[in-house]
């Protein structure tokens, strides 16, 4: 998909669009004891994913346009040019499964599945848009990081050149947003599983 007003919306709108999933298991989710134990670790695991990538790439990662002061390629970024999706997508299924645990299995599937294709959706759309900006910003550097790091799963050892170091002062600032978002989605959790 080309650089359009729609993927400047959905990338500018990201947050909203992703938070429709998270209202939908509020809303109907009917969680169990052994939901939690499953789900909970894998969305605190996509958060620790998030960390990680934020480390790297910084404050930049929240601003409703793409921005990019320089060429990531290190950490995370060195096994998948996407972690912070990545790391969404690995805690959105994690509070999908501990929020279902007593939902029949038909709308246990629907939200579960819905909630990520929702997530896919958006993901198809604002990958392209950044992978755009990126290729106009960083030219050739950026197209052999192309090459070398696929899009969204993750290859197990690192590649290609290593750029970008990890400050973890930047996690409290930039991921603010997420760890509110992640503390309600938690607390509503435990007040649907009483």
């Amino acid at each position: 998909m080309s650089d359009t007003a729609f993927s400047r919306f959905v990338f500018g709108r990201r947050g909203e669009l992703l938070a429709i999933p998270a209202l939908a298991l509020a809303i109907f989710g009917r969680p169990d004891v052994e939901s939690m134990q499953l789900g909970l670790p894998i969305a605190l695991l996509g958060e620790l994913v998030r960390c990680w990538a934020v480390g790297y790439s910084g404050v930049t990662t929240r601003g409703d346009e793409v921005e990019a002061p320089a060429l990531v390629t290190n950490g995370p970024y060195a096994h998948v040019r996407n972690p912070l999706y990545v790391g969404n997508f690995i805690t959105a299924a994690g509070f999908a499964i501990a929020f279902t645990g007593r939902n029949d299995g038909s709308l246990r599937a629907l939200l579960i599945v819905g909630g990520l294709a929702t997530m896919f959706a958006v993901y198809a759309v604002i990958v392209p848009h950044e992978e755009g900006f990126l290729r106009g910003k960083f030219g050739a550097p950026y197209e052999q990081y192309l090459q070398d790091v696929p899009r969204l799963i993750p290859r197990l050892t690192p590649a290609g050149s290593r750029m970008g170091t990890y400050d973890a002062s930047v996690i409290a600032k930039a991921e603010t947003r997420t760890f509110i978002s992640f503390g309600v989605m938690l607390a509503l959790l435990l007040l649907k599983a009483r």
